[in-house]
């Protein structure tokens, strides 16, 4: 009994992960498709291998998921825990994907088993979700947006004097690499959530020790965040690609490459797991303040910021309603 849900609860981890995928597929793609610089599906197929890729590229994130946001007892009452929290962000996933908002799948997983966590009274690490999810969320956007902004500023001086046309072009053609190193970024940060999440559910089952990554979970990860992102994100590309701002080449290529740069710090130097979402769509908004602050649409970037607010809550709440439910038939 134990052992069938432990597979079933592997199986929703990896249907989170395509959720991921074609939630956040966005992230990667929008600006490249909203400046012609690659046709939709070839960009889709871009951010697909580099996800893959990605995904396989380190293991600091999935620790961070896997032992540092709450301790799921061993036994049925631990998998439920892990499930519960899956749930929580499955649904919120879903919730924003159909309303077209970029919210942080990220954060409603840290939020679903933040909350099935408290609801089924085990120990949540409050110091660790500080230190590594409340600081960075912050801190990463804000960077986002002031260092894209001053890129930008540094770039439109450098080619003050060069042909308008031939820049673009030539920056057009470089989106190709700077979109293919955010889609890298996506993966090595989002598919190592659903790594760690994997692990925590095989120790909670007895069959897994330690924060080490089988192999076998890195490519199933890899692999679903994969296809997921390939199913494409049309809702949320036209809000990040065209509704926030109108890109140009230039700033496309500026916030997507300040983007990765702030996802592969995060990765590889702290460990932290941070929002994909939240860091190109601020990169975004500082681009697009160096036309002027009324080129961005600050009321399509409010209802990306309540989204962004309600993400843990809500998720976390879910998760919590959801756990309780459940440990009345267990």
């Amino acid at each position: 009994m134990e052992l069938a849900l432990v597979l079933f609860v592997v199986a929703i981890a990896l249907a989170f992960d395509y959720t991921n995928g074609f939630h956040d597929a966005a992230n990667a793609i929008a600006t490249s498709v909203s400046t012609r610089a690659l046709t939709p599906r070839a960009a889709l197929g871009l951010a697909a291998v580099m996800n893959l890729i990605g995904a396989l590229l380190g293991t600091g994130v999935a620790e961070t998921i896997g032992s540092g946001i709450v301790d799921a007892p061993r036994g049925t009452g631990g998998l439920t825990v892990v499930l519960s929290g899956l749930i929580g962000a499955i649904v919120w996933n879903l919730i924003t994907w159909s309303k077209g908002l970029p919210s942080s799948s990220s954060h409603a997983l840290i939020g679903g088993l933040t909350g099935a966590g408290i609801a089924s009274a085990s120990t949540v690490h409050w110091a660790v979700i500080l230190d590594r999810v409340v600081i960075p969320m912050i801190a990463s956007p804000l960077v986002g947006f002031v260092v894209a902004y001053l890129v930008l500023v540094a770039a439109l001086w450098i080619f003050r004097n060069a042909a308008p046309g031939r820049t673009q072009r030539r920056f057009r053609l470089a989106q190709t690499v700077s979109a293919a190193a955010m889609a890298l970024g996506h993966g090595l940060q989002d598919a190592q959530k659903t790594m760690g999440v994997i692990v925590l559910a095989l120790v909670a089952g007895g069959l897994h020790t330690g924060t080490e990554i089988p192999l076998w979970v890195k490519l199933a990860a890899a692999s679903a965040i994969s296809l997921g992102t390939y199913a494409g994100g049309w809702r949320i590309m036209r809000t990040l690609g065209r509704k926030v701002i109108d890109l140009d080449p230039a700033r496309g290529f500026v916030a997507e490459s300040v983007a990765a740069s702030v996802l592969y710090t995060t990765a590889f130097v702290f460990h932290a797991p941070i929002s994909t979402t939240q860091t190109i769509t601020s990169a975004i908004m500082g681009v697009g303040a160096t036309k002027r602050l009324s080129a961005v649409r600050w009321g399509v970037a409010r209802s990306i910021g309540v989204a962004w607010v309600l993400t843990i809550p809500a998720s976390a709440a879910v998760a919590a309603g959801l756990y309780l439910l459940l440990s009345l038939f267990s």
